[in-house]
């Protein structure tokens, strides 16, 4: 019967796709396994099947890495050690609010390697709201079905005398009790990679549905006399015989307030829910929040790809917030360590997520942003900053001053309901201080009295730094006028966004670092990476001017200098200085064995680049380049990115121009075109409207926009407006297999750039 099942449970995703005459489920074209097939030197996605809800506060994932590994789960491995509730945004961030649960029978060993099983992908099924997996050794069947802040898991054991189940609490100081009389067991952790973090503890509820018989504490994998205990590393078990194919369940939820708001928690969000009825619920959001697009007339490659890139996008930032026993919105506040009122997310670093994935929040999923607006005032209210990577409270990874985007264009794109006026201010606190952990601006005081952060005075990725503070800058300048803000107040911003010019070498015609006395970086290499850039080299950063492309172009000696520059990206080889490092690290191989020159979609900095073509009248070939990106590098494969997924951007990325735009310049009213992927895409937006994108003879030839209407009348500008898209409509294309040489070349056609401003 158990081999049965899991042929069936094999067979059920392309069972759901293939009934005839029935329209498919939308969540079960997604492939949560897409992207995980990597490692530290080479990443596909650096993704872990995530088994939860849309920016649900829990994650679970089965774990094939050691406690304490970013790689929780790769795809290359062979044995599971445990089913980990996880909160990682990425292995180079790490975790927090974790630990584990293991089904083990026969010997006892509760070591992470001693309780381990072989495991293959033919026995496992990965959907968002269900995981199962055939756990060898023990001969058990794993099951997980989530909502948002708990899970029921659903073990099916042999016959056997010794079943168990292992709870690792983890190594950071943790805690578990365990209750026999009431089939339950309570603890904690305390584990976190990125803090300090104030009096934070990860507390979990328990509950099996069977009588336990047997159980123990262990501290780390020495057993106690105690059912109760902390300690530095705490595991329990629980035991019972079991009958052949007998089926226990486990409810488990988590908070991180008190044991008490896990248990509210699991009441309001399980109830008596059954494990059928519970995944049902799942199945059932996924579905709906999925909805929002509509793809049709696609391979079901490009189907499963896009809903896969999708499902990535609704995770991160996830959130932080419960609903207390009065259902009041309440936070742990990792500031102030205490339990706080209001709305609150974590999981996300804005210098990767502030070019797309806010932008298609704003457009897609506006009411969940106005949450995430309003956990923004909580951060600047309880810890004195905003966030730049929150993991969560502030955390020193990445560059820039970019929450100023995120806090920018969700207002200017009609985001209501929240303080923005608090939040401006928290900008402008931002923009000339510098902060703790990545908060503020590093270099400030350099960059506000000489307009750029130099190269010799001890500050890395200076150059980086100066750009994306000029792009901040301008983001504060629009908030400014569009909140009525006096001009004296706000136009230092728009002055300061000019900024970007002071790095521009005519010589090479590309940014470079400059000195604190106004000479240039010497040597310069503009194919090394980091030193004065973030992850890239000059030829990456060179495009960082999202405000202004116009001042760009002039800068670079026209329109045609400019476009022989774009051009030059893939023309030049994939070499690279990797001696800033001391070794390639993965975005630099990702770069050179994609075959694109200089080209590094795997990495967040040049991706908005394929789109600068429209402001320099040769639109078609933003059309080619973004379709060859979207069908080489991407698909709902274990390798299915080509550098780091980086919490939904770089999905963002295939998502937004699948529908044929992508927002080059977040804080302004205007998507930049390429050309839709899909024979037709239906946008159902959350004010009821729809847009009806209608690509007919769409193919892998048909790539170019032969001509384009916009609610019936002619449309050649290269752009739409989110005003024009909020409003619902239909945009009708022509496609071609040859580029329409004579759309968009107009000067009135390009997209918007300050320096255009009148």
């Amino acid at each position: 019967m158990k081999k049965l099942f899991i042929v069936l449970a094999l067979l059920s995703p392309l069972l759901t796709l293939a009934q005839p005459g029935s329209k498919p489920s939308l969540v079960d074209y997604i492939n949560p396994l897409m992207g995980t097939d990597s490692k530290y030197d080479l990443s596909n996605g650096n993704t872990y099947p995530a088994i939860a809800l849309p920016w649900g506060m829990n994650f679970w994932t089965p774990q094939t890495g050691k406690m304490g590994d970013g790689w929780q789960y790769t795809y290359d491995a062979h044995k599971i050690n445990g089913f980990k509730q996880t909160h990682q945004p990425s292995p180079w961030m790490n975790d927090y609010g974790q630990f584990a649960i293991m089904p083990v029978t026969g010997h006892l060993n509760v070591s992470q390697n001693g309780r381990a099983s072989w495991f293959s992908h033919k026995a496992e099924t990965a959907k968002p709201y269900y995981y199962s997996v055939y756990l060898a050794d023990h001969d058990v069947l794993a099951e997980i079905t989530p909502t948002e802040r708990t899970a029921q898991f659903q073990f099916t054991y042999p016959k056997n005398d010794s079943s168990y189940v292992v709870i690792d609490a983890f190594d950071r100081g943790s805690y578990i009790k365990v209750i026999p009389g009431e089939n339950k067991i309570i603890g904690y952790s305390t584990k976190y990679a990125r803090g300090p973090l104030k009096n934070f503890k990860n507390y979990f509820v328990i509950y099996v549905d069977k009588p336990i018989t047997t159980a123990h504490t262990y501290s780390d994998s020495t057993v106690t006399d105690s059912l109760e205990l902390h300690a530095k590393h705490v595991m329990a078990v629980i035991g019972f015989k079991t009958s052949h194919d007998e089926k226990v369940h486990l409810r488990v939820s988590s908070s991180f307030v008190s044991i008490e708001q896990a248990e509210i928690n699991l009441k309001r969000e399980q109830g008596n829910d059954s494990f059928a009825v519970t995944e049902q619920k799942a199945k059932d959001v996924w579905n709906k929040t999925l909805n929002r697009l509509s793809v049709e007339g696609g391979t079901v490659d490009q189907t499963r790809t896009f809903y896969s890139c999708l499902y990535r996008m609704l995770f991160f930032p996830n959130k932080l917030y419960e609903l207390d026993a009065n259902n009041q919105v309440i936070h742990y506040s990792p500031y102030t360590g205490k339990t706080m009122p209001g709305y609150m997310f974590a999981g996300t670093g804005f210098w990767d997520t502030f070019r797309a994935l806010y932008p298609f929040l704003n457009l897609v999923y506006p009411s969940i942003n106005k949450e995430m607006q309003q956990g923004l005032v909580n951060d600047y209210k309880e810890g004195g900053w905003l966030p730049e990577w929150s993991s969560p409270g502030y955390s020193n990874v990445m560059i820039g001053n970019n929450s100023a985007s995120v806090v920018a264009d969700a207002y200017l794109k009609g985001g209501i309901g929240y303080d923005i006026n608090t939040l401006y201010d928290a900008l402008v606190h931002g923009a000339n201080n510098a902060g703790p952990a990545g908060t503020g601006r590093t270099g400030v005081e350099y960059y506000n009295k000489l307009g750029y952060v130099p190269y010799d005075v001890k500050i890395n990725e200076n150059a980086a730094r100066t750009l994306e503070y000029a792009y901040d800058d301008f983001t504060i300048y629009q908030l400014g006028k569009a909140l009525n803000k006096p001009a004296s107040e706000i136009e230092i911003f728009k002055k300061r966004s000019m900024n970007y010019k002071n790095l521009f070498d005519p010589s090479t015609g590309l940014m470079r670092g400059k000195n604190k006395d106004g000479s240039w970086e010497t040597p310069f290499n503009p194919f090394k990476w980091g030193d004065a850039f973030t992850e890239g080299n000059s030829w990456h950063y060179s495009w960082g001017v999202f405000h202004d492309i116009q001042g760009l172009v002039n800068l670079m000696g026209g329109k045609k200098q400019f476009i022989a520059k774009l051009d030059s990206v893939f023309i030049l080889p994939p070499i690279f200085d990797d001696s800033y490092y001391g070794e390639v690290i993965h975005e630099i191989r990702e770069m050179q064995i994609v075959n694109m020159g200089q080209y590094a979609h795997g990495n967040q900095p040049i991706q908005h680049m394929l789109y600068l073509y429209n402001y320099a009248g040769e639109p078609w070939k933003t059309q080619y380049h973004v379709r060859d990106v979207m069908n080489k590098l991407y698909k709902a494969t274990p390798d299915g990115y080509c550098g780091d997924e980086d919490n939904g951007q770089t999905s963002a990325w295939y998502v937004f121009s699948a529908m044929g735009f992508y927002p080059v310049c977040p804080a302004v009213d205007q998507y930049v075109l390429g050309a839709p992927l899909f024979k037709k895409l239906t946008l159902n937006l959350e004010n009821g409207k729809k847009v009806v994108i209608n690509a007919p003879n769409n193919s892998d030839d048909n790539l170019y926009i032969n001509t384009m209407n916009v609610n019936g009348k002619p449309y050649d500008l290269n752009w739409i407006s989110h005003t024009l898209l909020n409003q619902g409509g239909v945009i009708n294309y022509n496609m071609s297999a040859k580029p329409n040489k004579l759309r968009g070349i107009k000067a009135g056609d390009v997209p918007y750039s300050l320096s255009n401003e009148k």
